[in-house]
């Protein structure tokens, strides 16, 4: 399944899920909201990047 990723995608998607797991440790022990937010702004935005490089590409 993962021989489909190059591994630049595959750095990009652990990082993603990393700051997901790092945003609800933010929300959830520290309770700081604003953090949390900001924090958890970036992945949504990282895989939104990753899918615009790769369709340039394609073309």
């Amino acid at each position: 399944m993962f021989n489909k990723f190059k591994k630049s995608e595959l750095f990009i998607l652990i990082v993603v899920i990393t700051l997901i797991f790092i945003s609800e440790y933010i929300y959830l022990v520290e309770e700081n909201f604003e953090k949390a937010v900001f924090i958890g702004l970036w992945p949504p935005t990282i895989v939104g990047l990753l899918i615009f490089f790769n369709l340039k590409l394609k073309k």
